[in-house]
């Protein structure tokens, strides 16, 4: 089964098994909650829609975006995502990973859980598409 891999350099840290998630954070300057859905493939990343509650410094809405339940969602236009490389700094807070659970429930969780809290020796992960570990 497919999953998601969170790691760095090649080395991975956790598995989270899923085929869809949401990958969600407040922005840093405006904290103004972002969130992004992905589906797993075996080429990838494919991102599907993403959603922000609204604009602020380097946050601008795409033009065919449409507000729904207090966000703009949009469908952005990005090719298959082998890796998908992310900042992560202590300032800058955490990223939340939602996912549905087997009784079709979604869940969140930081992905502090995942992978501990962020740190200036780790000031990045990367999110990848892989097989469950045996």
């Amino acid at each position: 089964m497919l999953g998601l891999c969170l790691g760095l350099a090649g080395t991975l840290w956790a598995h989270v098994p899923t085929d869809h998630f949401t990958l969600a954070w407040n922005h840093s300057i405006e904290k103004i909650r972002w969130e992004e859905d992905y589906n797993i493939t075996p080429q990838g990343l494919v991102l599907t829609e993403a959603r922000v509650e609204g604009t602020g410094a380097g946050m601008d809405i795409p033009d065919d975006a449409y507000l729904k339940n207090g966000s703009w969602h949009y469908r952005p236009k990005l090719p298959i995502l082998p890796k998908l490389r992310l900042g992560r700094t202590p300032e800058a807070g955490d990223f939340d990973i939602c996912f549905a659970q087997h009784s079709g429930e979604v869940q969140c969780q930081r992905m502090s859980h995942w992978i501990g809290a962020p740190n200036k020796q780790d000031a990045a992960v990367e999110l990848w598409s892989c097989d469950s570990p045996p």
